[in-house]
This record gives C-alpha cells, sequence and structure tokens, in this order.
C-alpha cells in the first residue's frame, strides 16, 4: 500500500477522535498509522503484510502503555477538584431523618436527597457529613460529636 494512504488513515483516526471523542482509543491508531505511514514512505517497510503487522503492534503497544497513564491523569485532575467532590463535606439536614430513614439536606447551596446511614437519627438544622454519593442520593451521617 502506498504510503500516503497510512499518513491519510492516520489523520482520518486523529480527526475521529478529536469530533467523536470515544475514550482515548482512535488517537493511538492514528499515531500508529501515522508511523507506518512515515515509516513505508522511507522505504523500510514494502510488503502490505509487513505493513499491517508494523501498524498493528505499533497501535497497540502505544494503546496498552500510554493510555493508562493519560486516562489516570485527567480523570486526577478532573476529579481532583474540590467542587466536584462531595465527599467528605459537611451538610444540613431540613427537617428530621431517622437513622437508616430518607430525607432532605442541604449542601452548597442545594437540596439534596438524603439516607441517614448512622445510627442516631439527625434533627432539623443539625450538620451531617457526606459518605458517599449514588446517584442524586448523597449518604450522610451525624458530624462527630453530635450523635446522640
Amino acid at each position: 500500500m502506498d504510503w500516503w494512504i497510512w499518513v491519510a488513515l492516520g489523520f482520518v483516526l486523529l480527526a475521529g477522535e478529536v469530533v467523536a471523542p470515544g475514550g482515548f482509543y482512535a488517537v493511538f491508531f492514528g499515531l500508529g498509522a501515522l508511523a507506518t505511514g512515515l515509516l513505508a514512505a522511507a522505504g523500510w517497510v514494502e510488503p502490505l503484510a509487513a505493513q499491517g503487522t508494523v501498524f498493528a503492534v505499533l497501535s497497540v503497544a502505544a494503546l496498552a502503555v500510554f493510555r493508562p497513564l493519560l486516562t489516570k491523569r485527567l480523570r486526577t485532575s478532573a476529579s481532583g477538584d474540590a467542587i466536584d467532590n462531595l465527599e467528605g463535606s459537611v451538610a444540613r439536614a431540613y427537617g428530621p431523618i431517622d437513622a437508616g430513614g430518607h430525607g432532605q439536606v442541604e449542601l452548597r447551596g442545594t437540596t439534596w436527597k438524603a439516607r441517614n446511614t448512622g445510627a442516631s437519627p439527625l434533627v432539623a438544622g443539625q450538620d451531617c457529613r457526606v459518605e458517599r454519593v449514588e446517584g442524586l442520593t448523597l449518604w450522610v451521617r451525624a458530624e462527630r460529636g453530635e450523635e446522640g
């Protein structure tokens, strides 16, 4: 196959990743196609079977080595922001919430559904700590020192 077809395929795959992000897969195959095209242009890889093998090996190796690093780095920077992380935040009960019961709490100016995971009930206005978030429900328990 002509080298320029590999280069064109590489650019199409890279553009596809930009236009329709699919979780950092196409970019590695695009880079593999570009590298294969450059190697073919230099005359280092001639038969189509060898080009296909080089493309597959480079693409899968890049995917295996670099994708975990990129996704970890992007995930850390995005989820490390305190605004997005509600766990550990202090909310305030709107009304009484029995132990193991459901109710509503206020957190950062927004009303949330809540489930009391503590052994003691919460009273209206009592502070509680968010233990986890499940969908739009906060799992809370009375703030330490306030359990009765």
